[in-house]
Protein backbone atom coordinates (compact mmCIF):
# COMPACT_ATOMS: atom_id res chain seq x y z
CA UNK A 1 0.00 0.00 0.00
CA UNK A 2 3.15 2.20 1.02
CA UNK A 3 4.52 1.79 -2.20
CA UNK A 4 1.63 2.04 -4.49
CA UNK A 5 0.88 6.13 -2.73
CA UNK A 6 4.83 6.43 -3.46
CA UNK A 7 4.62 5.34 -6.97
CA UNK A 8 1.47 7.05 -7.46
CA UNK A 9 3.47 10.35 -5.74
CA UNK A 10 6.63 9.83 -8.02
CA UNK A 11 4.20 10.01 -11.13
CA UNK A 12 2.64 13.10 -9.91
CA UNK A 13 5.68 14.83 -9.10
CA UNK A 14 7.00 13.52 -12.58
CA UNK A 15 3.92 14.93 -14.59
CA UNK A 16 4.11 18.32 -12.56
CA UNK A 17 7.67 19.05 -13.06
CA UNK A 18 6.85 18.67 -17.09
CA UNK A 19 3.87 21.18 -17.17
CA UNK A 20 5.84 23.26 -14.34
CA UNK A 21 8.63 23.40 -17.07
CA UNK A 22 6.41 24.10 -19.76
CA UNK A 23 4.87 26.70 -17.80
CA UNK A 24 8.38 28.90 -16.59
CA UNK A 25 9.69 28.39 -19.47
CA UNK A 26 7.07 30.77 -21.37
CA UNK A 27 7.28 33.21 -18.28
CA UNK A 28 11.14 32.83 -18.78
CA UNK A 29 10.88 33.58 -22.87
CA UNK A 30 8.44 36.97 -21.83
CA UNK A 31 10.83 37.98 -19.77
CA UNK A 32 14.03 37.76 -22.11
CA UNK A 33 11.99 39.26 -25.01
CA UNK A 34 10.89 41.96 -23.34
CA UNK A 35 13.66 42.85 -21.17
CA UNK A 36 15.92 42.93 -24.70
CA UNK A 37 13.19 44.78 -26.37
CA UNK A 38 12.28 41.81 -28.66
CA UNK A 39 8.78 42.61 -27.68
CA UNK A 40 7.13 45.84 -25.58
CA UNK A 41 5.58 44.74 -22.45
CA UNK A 42 2.85 46.29 -24.05
CA UNK A 43 2.11 44.03 -26.59
CA UNK A 44 -0.29 41.16 -27.02
CA UNK A 45 2.29 38.37 -27.03
CA UNK A 46 3.60 39.76 -23.59
CA UNK A 47 0.55 39.55 -22.20
CA UNK A 48 -0.67 35.76 -23.56
CA UNK A 49 2.51 34.79 -22.44
CA UNK A 50 3.03 35.67 -19.47
CA UNK A 51 -0.88 34.31 -19.25
CA UNK A 52 -0.27 30.82 -20.19
CA UNK A 53 3.04 30.09 -18.49
CA UNK A 54 1.84 31.62 -15.33
CA UNK A 55 -1.38 29.58 -16.14
CA UNK A 56 0.44 26.24 -16.45
CA UNK A 57 2.93 26.89 -13.69
CA UNK A 58 -0.22 27.35 -11.70
CA UNK A 59 -1.53 24.24 -12.40
CA UNK A 60 1.61 22.48 -12.00
CA UNK A 61 1.69 23.77 -8.61
CA UNK A 62 -2.09 22.68 -7.73
CA UNK A 63 -0.56 19.12 -8.24
CA UNK A 64 1.73 19.16 -6.12
CA UNK A 65 -0.25 20.78 -3.77
CA UNK A 66 1.77 24.29 -3.34
CA UNK A 67 -0.77 26.45 -2.39
CA UNK A 68 1.89 29.68 -2.43
CA UNK A 69 2.69 29.18 -6.09
CA UNK A 70 -1.11 28.57 -6.80
CA UNK A 71 -1.78 32.18 -5.16
CA UNK A 72 1.34 33.76 -6.55
CA UNK A 73 0.62 32.01 -10.69
CA UNK A 74 -3.31 33.13 -9.90
CA UNK A 75 -2.49 36.05 -9.10
CA UNK A 76 -0.03 36.44 -12.15
CA UNK A 77 -2.88 35.21 -14.79
CA UNK A 78 -4.83 37.83 -13.44
CA UNK A 79 -2.61 40.59 -13.95
CA UNK A 80 -2.00 39.50 -17.66
CA UNK A 81 -5.55 38.95 -18.02
CA UNK A 82 -6.19 42.64 -16.79
CA UNK A 83 -3.47 43.74 -19.18
CA UNK A 84 -4.86 41.91 -22.11
CA UNK A 85 -8.29 43.82 -21.76
CA UNK A 86 -6.57 47.05 -21.09
CA UNK A 87 -4.27 46.89 -24.20
CA UNK A 88 -7.74 45.58 -26.36
CA UNK A 89 -9.66 48.49 -25.27
CA UNK A 90 -6.79 51.22 -25.61
CA UNK A 91 -6.30 50.29 -29.16
CA UNK A 92 -9.69 49.93 -30.02
CA UNK A 93 -10.11 53.47 -28.79
CA UNK A 94 -7.20 54.50 -31.25
CA UNK A 95 -8.79 52.87 -33.92
CA UNK A 96 -11.83 54.64 -33.15
CA UNK A 97 -10.50 57.85 -32.43
CA UNK A 98 -8.10 57.81 -36.23
CA UNK A 99 -11.66 56.89 -37.88
CA UNK A 100 -12.85 60.06 -36.07
CA UNK A 101 -10.04 62.45 -37.89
Amino acid sequence: MVSANRQNNKLTMETADLIATLGVSLLLIAFFLQSFKFIKAESYIYCLLNLFGAAIAGYASWLIPFIPFVILEAVWSLVAVLSLISLYRSQKFHVKQSEQI
